[in-house]
């Protein structure tokens, strides 16, 4: 790489690690932990591109961003944040940002796009029609694991397109709900959201009135594979059509069409126009990281509307993590209202939370295995309820890294707890090298803590 980098951060070993990687690489780096210094190193035109963080002492990172785009519209900038919302990525990317990443990240990965950076002819960015502000507890996402993130930024991507997007992933993980979020951060917002169903549709005139009712806004089309080739058939025309007011396509499916097309009941014509983007909705045991944050989300959520704030216990919050929740998000959020409603100490406790699972239907909840039993008779046993899970359907692909992902992570965080930190003495523990320490403990997203360096 060739260039002069800018990189603000209030993390003095974030700083640290982006100078010495950017400077191996044969660039030029500018270090700062104040936005005020940032800012005027771009008013003076220093820089080729900018890695900035979101929170930083002096103020907020993508608040400059349209300050840089007039100063210097030809200056990309990178954001990294901790703030793991969808609404950081969708700021992101209205503040013309040129590319968004979660903390913590994985250095390659950032080299790498800021060595696009660099090389990209960048033209000047365009200014953006600002989405609306919406309060936090409405955000239908939650989630700091990679594969949200990702989610995140392709929504951010897409959001102000006009390209049709089909969404799909078990029932329960929220398609319906990021259908609706896509709407309403788009400019398409003040215009009608509508939803159908195959009844809508079923005769001569309901794509007609469908289309009266949708007055070009976002049309979602729910669960498109259950729907009859006929019916189909008629969405596809629905499509093709050239109106004044054409709305915006989304649709749901709980299944990948794109899997198995042989056995897929989705119309070959339909899913190629409905695919201009496609969004999987990972289930919830597919994000174990993330249940604790949702299991609080929607506890605070429940309280505020019934008065009487609780908290979820240590114990509590460990039962409902090894929990499967084939139910999904929808099913945890049903648990958490039924615990808002019946716990009367501030405490929800692990009997509680106990209680609560063991109430649910469907199988039951993962628990500590028996004294005696060696780890490879109880990894077997979860790996076969993981397959029980989904009958008689096979789980995903990528079967074998998400495996190796739960078993590498808690080993990890034991044997760096007990080596203090020391990655060193971790490795050397562990008999990998160093090097292949430090990617792990990035790829596999290792909350950095203090005697533990980040990378």
């Amino acid at each position: 790489m060739d260039g002069t980098v800018l990189v603000a951060d209030d993390d003095r070993t974030i700083r640290t690690v982006l100078t010495q990687a950017l400077t191996r690489a044969g660039c030029k780096v500018h270090a700062t932990s104040s936005l005020t210094t940032l800012m005027r190193w771009v008013a003076e035109g220093k820089g080729d591109v900018v890695i900035t963080d979101v929170v930083m002492p002096d103020g907020n990172g993508l608040e400059m961003l349209p300050k840089i785009a007039q100063d210097r519209p030809d200056l990309p900038v990178i954001v990294i944040s901790a703030q793991n919302t969808i609404m950081t990525a969708i700021k992101a990317a209205e503040a013309q940002a040129y590319d968004y990443l979660p903390k913590p990240f994985d250095l390659p990965d950032l080299m790498k796009r800021t060595a696009r950076a660099l090389d990209s002819s960048s033209s000047p960015r365009k200014p953006t029609q600002p989405v609306a502000e919406k309060d936090e507890d409405d955000l239908p996402m939650v989630g700091k694991t990679a594969v949200m993130q990702a989610l995140y930024r392709v929504i951010a991507r897409v959001m102000n397109t006009d390209l049709p997007v089909l969404i799909w992933g078990e029932s329960g993980t929220g398609k319906s709900l990021i259908a609706r979020a896509i709407h309403d951060l788009s400019d398409r917002r003040s215009l009608p959201f509508v939803t159908v169903t195959e009844a809508d549709l079923r005769d001569i005139e309901g794509p007609a009135r469908v289309l009266a009712r949708v007055r070009g806004g976002t049309l979602l089309i729910d669960e498109i594979g259950d729907i009859s080739a006929e019916v189909q058939a008629r969405i596809a025309r629905m499509m093709d059509a050239e109106t004044d007011n054409q709305p915006r396509f989304i649709a749901t499916s709980q299944e990948d069409p794109a899997h198995d097309p042989a056995n897929s009941t989705l119309r070959r014509d339909l899913y190629y126009r409905l695919s201009g983007a496609t969004l999987h909705v990972p289930a919830l045991r597919d994000r174990v990281e993330d249940i604790p944050l949702l299991a609080a989300h929607f506890l605070e959520k429940a309280d505020a509307a019934m008065g009487s704030p609780h908290a979820l216990s240590e114990g509590a919050t460990k039962i409902f993590a090894n929990y499967t929740w084939p139910g999904n998000v929808r099913q945890l959020e049903h648990a958490m209202r039924q615990l808002a409603l019946t716990s009367r100490a501030a405490e929800i406790t692990a009997a509680e939370a106990g209680q609560i699972v063991g109430a649910q239907p469907g199988p039951a909840p993962t628990r500590a295995s028996a004294t005696g039993e060696k780890l490879g008779a109880s990894v077997e046993r979860h790996i076969r309820r993981y397959f029980e899970l989904h009958g008689n359907m096979l789980p995903p692909p990528g079967l074998y890294q998400r495996i190796l992902r739960e078993v590498e992570a808690p080993l990890l965080e034991v044997a760096l707890a007990a080596t203090s930190g020391n990655q060193a003495k971790c490795a050397e523990l562990l008999g990998i090298n160093r090097n292949t320490l430090r990617k792990k403990i990035t790829d596999l997203e290792i909350e950095v803590t203090r005697g533990r360096k980040m990378m």
